[in-house]
């Protein structure tokens, strides 16, 4: 199968074939059979995009965020949660309850490959669009017309390829758009690694570059008013659990490794 991607959505490759690789071992972490499936459809040769830390990296950001949403769709079974740049994302099928509702957002390129590779499914609607136009809210919006709840937007390797205006540009869509509030889960990486990404393991492999970082997710929340950062953990918490290589990593490198960042807006919860 042909497909054309660009700069930047190439590093959707990266998890791709990490999590199809991790699933494919004899004690998996995880499991994304789609992720392999995808891989051998595509025939990708996956040694450029699965690297040690990237590997481990990758796994512990998956682990953390199932828990996480998870946590949430236990509370919130009638969960409406969107996928910012999706990629070949599928964690809707491990955290399906039969209720969620589902969105997946890309760029159209993007959108189209993820098309050919993923069915449709009842509760998942794949959206083509920029995150920084918003015109990919009314969807959403009209989705939760039908709920009551508040939104859940999670964003996996998205921050560090944009800047700090665009970042903004985000917050303020999410926060204006769906003005009720909502929450948003985001992985943000450290300025060392913006500013080392051509040493990167794996996106050094991309025509991708960093293009901002923070040494906290405060930094972030203070790009606009009325967005509360709630909690950040980093990649370490997990990726040290597995290996000695990776304790050695967050014991001598520990704001170097990027984070998993919540943040909310609207109303404060009483």
């Amino acid at each position: 199968m042909d497909i054309q991607l660009g700069d930047i959505q190439t590093t959707a490759l990266i998890p791709l074939a990490i999590k199809a690789n991790e699933t494919m071992r004899k004690r998996p972490r995880i499991r994304d059979e789609k992720a392999v499936e995808i891989i051998k459809t595509l025939g990708i040769d996956t040694a450029q995009y699965d690297k040690f830390l990237s590997h481990e990296g990758v796994v512990a950001r998956t682990i953390m965020l199932d828990r996480q949403l998870a946590n949430i769709i236990s509370k919130t079974p009638d969960a409406v949660i969107v996928s910012i740049a999706a990629g070949f994302d599928s964690r809707f099928s491990r955290l399906d309850n039969g209720r969620i509702r589902w969105f997946d957002l890309d760029l159209p390129d993007a959108i189209e490959v993820r098309r050919k590779v993923f069915p449709e499914r009842d509760r998942v609607t794949m959206i083509a669009g920029n995150a920084l136009d918003p015109s990919w809210c009314e969807p959403v919006k009209k989705a939760l017309e039908e709920k009551t709840v508040k939104p859940v937007f999670f964003a996996e390797g998205l921050f560090m390829y944009l800047t700090f205006d665009e970042i903004r540009t985000l917050l303020n869509i999410l926060r204006d758009y769906f003005p009720e509030g909502g929450t948003l889960i985001a992985e943000q990486n450290s300025k060392f690694a913006q500013k080392n990404d051509k040493h990167h393991d794996t996106v050094k492999n991309t025509n991708a570059r960093f293009l901002s970082g923070s040494d906290t997710a405060q930094e972030i929340a203070d790009l606009t008013h009325g967005i509360r950062l709630v909690e950040e953990h980093s990649f370490n918490e997990e990726m040290k659990k597995y290996s000695i290589r990776a304790k050695l990593f967050a014991l001598l490198l520990p704001n170097v490794n990027d984070r998993w960042a919540t943040f909310e807006w609207g109303p404060a919860e009483q």
